[in-house]
């Protein structure tokens, strides 16, 4: 709201600072995190919009630039940062490079150095089509004219928030999510999110953590109209960045019926579609589905930057079955296209077969190695964080766990999130903290997983040497100064499904994994403030 009113104060006038003050005074923005409200001096060289721009960081932005001016290299920099922080897959490089520079990859000709189509050349187009087809198992072919090809899901999200919004009108979308989102659909579009805050509390209605409901959508849309602001569409992320959730099927009509209820497009993004790593759970693509119930309205965005490890060869494509949207789209591609030799190189890459490939590579080789090496790095991940008795998320999609760090903050607070999130960067560890995804629950923070095991042993050692001492520092803290209040938020039920992956019955002993059963009973002695209440000076 409040860089919305900026952006349209226009270049020559006005006081950005002062702007500010006003709006933070007035409670109507929280930029913690966001923005640094003393940074906001005006150049004289900038427009109110490219002063924004020039500004326009949070925790996400600060932790990329510290890590990448000291990045942790085990012989030339082994006191570097260890990145946790940016969603990559770095377990895939071996297959990937070996991939990329076979020979069918190398073909130049005269059309790959000219201008394309602005939507992509047709043959990537087609290849497109069918691996959709074929991996996110659509009813029927999927069509290469409903195809589009950018430089990346935030060229998408920033494209397509532009053509379905005017400015200072909103999108809906369920926290925490990406927080970069923010970003793509403001800086271009000046278009805002409305919010539908989720929680980690397990109630009547919310049978897992962070649990979206088409009542809690509801509840935002209908906030957000009482106050006059118009949303315009909802986005989905499934796989969910960062809880790493999969929606059902019976979720996702659920979403897409309210969306049809209120004539809102729905944006899903399936950017992690292809990096569930657990047999047991099933991904199902909304482009599977046998009835969307509002076609013209549904928009599904994929790229290979997370499912094929490869975040540097920026491309994304969208589907969607409306051509009107389609055209405006491509309208900006010229903006956001994707140079002739990668197209012809992931065009390869999806056909999956070629006279030096044998055939099903990707299914066959790459999904089964990478999925084998997601699972066991997130197992490594986990099993510490179960040592340490701290509590998380149990997923099996993406790259990362979300994790409960709410013990270690004393006052509950998301200054206090930040002042942990910078003691692990003073520790050379980079992780992202909740307010980066606007979790409504201050002490949150996402891990990335997918690395190699040097660097996730070293940088779980760091994680572990913080967490030490800020739990010998609150007990100081309580001894001299004891806090009743604060311990009675931290214990809720989330505790009892916290290392679940699915709500299943309970066992017999015999079959419990004793580390899990240890885990949760550290997790649960801290959790409780039962020590600190009965002393041995009160016993005495």
């Amino acid at each position: 709201q409040a860089l919305s009113e900026i952006a349209g104060m226009g270049g020559g006038g006005g006081n950005l600072q002062e702007m500010m003050a006003r709006l933070l005074t007035e409670r109507r923005v929280d930029m913690h995190g966001f923005c640094n409200p003393s940074d906001f001096q005006r150049s004289p060289y900038l427009s109110a919009r490219g002063n924004i721009a020039n500004v326009f960081r949070g925790s996400t932005e600060e932790g990329y630039k510290a890590y990448h001016a000291d990045k942790y290299d085990e012989d030339k920099n082994p006191n570097g940062i260890i990145n946790f922080g940016t969603s990559e897959n770095k377990l895939c490089f071996d297959l990937m490079s070996k991939r990329l520079t076979q020979t069918d990859m190398n073909l130049l000709e005269p059309p790959l150095l000219q201008y394309p189509d602005w939507k992509g050349h047709m043959f990537l187009r087609e290849e497109v089509a069918r691996f959709l087809t074929y991996y996110c198992k659509a009813p029927a072919p999927l069509k290469a004219e409903n195809v589009i090809v950018l430089n990346g899901c935030g060229s998408l999200f920033s494209a397509l928030a532009t053509v379905l919004c005017d400015p200072g009108e909103a999108v809906l979308i369920a926290t925490p999510f990406y927080g970069g989102i923010t970003q793509s659909v403001f800086l271009y579009g000046n278009v805002k999110l409305v919010y539908a805050y989720l929680d980690s509390k397990i109630t009547g209605t919310n049978t897992r953590p962070f649990q979206l409901t088409v009542e809690k959508l509801e509840k935002a849309l209908q906030d957000a109209r009482a106050e006059g602001v118009t949303v315009r569409a909802l986005i989905l992320l499934n796989p969910q960045n960062p809880l790493g959730d999969i929606y059902s099927l019976s979720e996702l009509r659920d979403y897409l019926e309210f969306a049809k209820r209120h004539e809102l497009h729905v944006i899903v993004d399936e950017i992690y579609m292809l990096s569930v790593f657990d047999e047991s759970a099933t991904f199902h693509s909304v482009l599977g589905m046998d009835r969307l119930p509002d076609p013209q309205r549904t928009h599904v965005m994929w790229g290979i930057s997370k499912d094929f490890a490869v975040s540097g060869i920026r491309f994304g494509t969208l589907y969607t079955e409306n051509q009107d949207v389609a055209n405006a789209v491509a309208s900006l591609c010229y903006f956001h296209g994707v140079c002739g030799p990668v197209q012809h190189k992931v065009a390869q890459l999806l056909r999956d077969r070629g006279e030096s490939v044998a055939p099903h590579w990707i299914s066959q080789v790459y999904l089964r190695a990478n999925h084998a090496r997601l699972k066991a790095a997130h197992t490594y991940v986990t099993d510490e964080l179960k040592t340490l008795g701290v509590p998380f998320l149990n997923r099996n999609a993406g790259f990362f766990v979300w994790i409960d760090f709410r013990k270690y903050l004393r006052t509950g607070t998301f200054e206090e999130e930040m002042l942990l999130w910078r003691r692990f960067l003073d520790n050379k560890v980079l992780l992202s903290c909740g307010k980066a995804f606007e979790c409504s629950e201050p002490g949150w923070f996402r891990i990335i997983f997918a690395d190699k095991t040097h660097r996730l042993r070293l940088g779980m050692q760091r994680i572990r040497k913080v967490l030490e001492e800020r739990e010998q520092e609150i007990l100081a803290e309580e001894k001299e100064q004891p806090c009743q209040s604060d311990q009675d938020g931290k214990a809720d039920s989330t505790d009892e499904v916290i290392f679940v992956s699915r709500h299943q019955e309970p066992t017999c002993a015999g079959s419990s994994n004793l580390g899990d059963l240890i885990g949760l009973l550290q997790q649960q002695m801290r959790s409780s403030d039962w020590l600190q209440k009965n002393t041995a000076e009160q016993f005495a």
